[in-house]
């Protein structure tokens, strides 16, 4: 029975802590503070659900429980003096107000609040004052409602250098004391760049895993697709917003077809695409049509995001890989390097320009590369250097880049691809 009664507590815990923390946050001003009002009450849940039983509506439960706390904690540290008693009365206004669990329809203007609340909640988790490593341990935590340990172990970090991210994150925060608000005018389309930041390198770090002994780490990409989700409901005339969704449920598509039976790897191009998920595909088509439509009543031009979702489209919409348009891919790649240059960039355009026009013109590409420094430790510029020569039938020189872009892999699973293909030459 408290088996049961924990495995509630804890998917409750999942869906709605990010609302309890974003409602709390609003309150106190203190992002610190309101996580750990709201683990207060989560402990309390777990105290008395086991025996009381789960009530009826456990979100609002947790929420009220929370506030309790958040009263006694400002009345113990009289932050508020004198208009202590007037917020307390707000607090319990806006308390009894809250009739329907957050599961439950919601009137328009309470959905708007939770909506604002959980916007401010993300653009302060990814507060440029943080580090990158801090703006995703934090996002994960509080709008994810992931334990240290389950942060820990996804990104094979020891869990007491997440645990020290944490909480020094939201010490700076709270030193700092960066309000609990929407940024405005300018700012808000820097902070909005920072946001997406991250939820696409959560979501990366799930699709190929950096180190470690699998290819992928599917609970973080579902994790990025809940964030974008949320973040496209929360800010629905951004195009960039909707692009990033757009790339991330169409690359998530192939996520069955990444991968054979034994765990290995299986490249684009090598796929059973009738195994690629059709309702995923079909939500990043409209995504993507969503910021297109978005980027031209703007008169803005496609931004990087929904630029990658359209080439991530040109391969879904191919049911074969010999359907592929890669001239079209090539061109998409070229408007990419113009808005966001980037030597990655340029690197993925030196495929599609091979796959397009032939193995030599995509080589050209590639070996303009090979003296950038942020491409030295990176195994892929090898790797596609290997894969163009062997197109080429220079099968040694092939040989030398796959064993090289092997000896630069952390990934077990890549590495192991890397020497089979290497092998495979000799």
């Amino acid at each position: 029975m408290h088996s049961a009664t924990h495995q509630a507590i804890d998917a409750v815990w999942r869906i709605e802590s990010a609302k309890i923390i974003a409602g709390l946050a609003r309150m106190v001003r203190d992002v610190g503070l309101a996580e750990e009002l709201a683990q207060d009450a989560l402990m309390a849940a777990l105290e008395h659900w086991p025996t009381e039983g789960v009530p009826d509506k456990p979100a609002a439960w947790l929420m009220a429980t929370a506030k309790h706390r958040a009263l006694d904690s400002l009345r113990r540290s009289k932050l508020l003096g004198e208009k202590l008693e007037q917020i307390g009365q707000d607090l319990l206004a806006q308390e009894a107000m809250l009739e329907p669990d957050f599961v439950d329809a919601l009137d328009a203007a309470r959905a708007n609040e939770i909506g604002d609340d959980l916007l401010r909640l993300i653009f302060t988790a990814c507060h440029p004052l943080l580090s990158t490593e801090a703006r995703v341990a934090l996002t994960l935590k509080l709008l994810c409602g992931l334990t240290t340990h389950e942060i820990a172990r996804a990104f094979l970090v020891a869990e007491p250098t997440v645990a020290q991210r944490i909480v020094r994150a939201k010490r700076t925060l709270a030193e700092a004391r960066v309000p609990f608000e929407l940024p405005r005018g300018a700012a808000l389309g820097e902070r909005l760049a920072s946001v997406l930041e991250v939820v696409y390198l959560v979501f990366n770090e799930g699709y190929t895993a950096t180190a470690g002994e699998d290819w992928m780490r599917p609970a973080l990409t579902q994790e990025a697709l809940r964030l974008g989700r949320m973040l496209a409901g929360l800010a629905p005339h951004a195009a960039e917003v909707h692009g990033l969704l757009a790339l991330m449920e169409l690359q998530a598509s192939r996520t069955a077809a990444r991968v054979d039976a034994a765990g290995r790897p299986v490249l684009l191009l090598a796929q059973d695409r009738s195994r690629w998920d059709r309702l995923l595909i079909r939500r990043g088509l409209l995504a993507l049509e969503r910021a297109t439509a978005l980027a031209a009543a703007q008169q803005q031009p496609l931004g990087s995001y929904a630029l990658q979702a359209a080439i991530a489209a040109c391969h879904a919409r191919a049911h074969r890989a010999e359907q592929t348009d890669w001239a079209q891919i090539a061109g998409l790649y070229e408007a990419l390097a113009r808005s966001a240059p980037s030597p990655v960039v340029e690197l993925n355009r030196a495929v599609a320009v091979g796959m397009a026009y032939g193995p030599a013109a995509g080589l050209a590409i590639i070996d303009a590369l090979q003296n950038e420094t942020s491409l030295q430790a990176y195994q892929w510029l090898p790797s596609v250097r290997g894969d163009l020569l062997e197109k080429l039938g220079r099968r040694d020189e092939a040989r030398a880049e796959f064993e090289r872009a092997a000896s630069l892999a952390l990934n077990t699973r890549e590495r192991a691809l890397l020497l089979e293909r290497a092998q495979a030459l000799r």
